[in-house]
């Protein structure tokens, strides 16, 4: 009799141990779906500002072509989505091909003096800053779910039901860590 309780006991310890580790990964699992979401938000937004910036470019650089077009084609990109690493790769992009924008617009003092210009580089400013925090909300959230799913002994029942590890969002490339080179002796 007193085995028969101490076997239902374990079981009971084991069953509760199962259940707190499955929702343990799935609140993470949720985590990471909510600091992607979060992720998504703030490219949309940096991407509705694009045009906004670059009309406004426009109206004094009009030769500068071919920046206009990289802009619009990484916009179109970001918006279609992707993976994590699609997406980071043309964030990345993306923020390059800015950088390159406002060094085009130092060679105009009058454009640098236009608020709605100073506006528009402002509120892209901020963009990119809730951009990086919601990067470092999401990565840590991948960070989470990861280890708890390569942890011992968290890992049988991640393996149990099928818990994928999630993918950092991160820079891939060496070269689109480096800051943009502006020439100008090129025109």
């Amino acid at each position: 009799m007193t085995l028969g309780y101490i076997v239902l006991a374990l079981i009971v310890v084991i069953a509760a141990y199962f259940i707190f580790v499955y929702n343990g990964l799935v609140r993470n699992k949720n985590l990471v779906a909510e600091g992607w979401s979060g992720i998504d938000v703030q490219l949309k937004r940096r991407a509705d500002l694009i045009p906004n910036l670059v009309e406004t470019v426009k109206g004094y650089a009009t030769h500068e072509d071919k920046i206009f077009r990289d802009l619009a084609e990484l916009r179109a990109k970001s918006i279609a989505g992707g993976s994590v690493a699609d997406q980071s790769a043309v964030g990345q992009a993306m923020s390059a091909a800015i950088g390159r924008l406002f060094a085009i617009a130092e060679a105009y003092p009058e454009l640098k003096a236009d608020a709605n210009f100073r506006d528009l580089q402002d509120k892209l400013a901020g963009v990119e800053d809730e951009i990086q925090m919601s990067r470092r909300y999401y990565n840590g959230a991948v960070r989470v779910l990861n280890t708890m799913i390569e942890s011992f002994p968290s890992n049988f029942v991640a393996n149990m039901f099928h818990f994928a590890k999630a993918e950092f969002f991160e820079i891939g490339d060496a070269a689109q860590r480096e800051t943009p080179k502006v020439d100008f002796k090129t025109r």
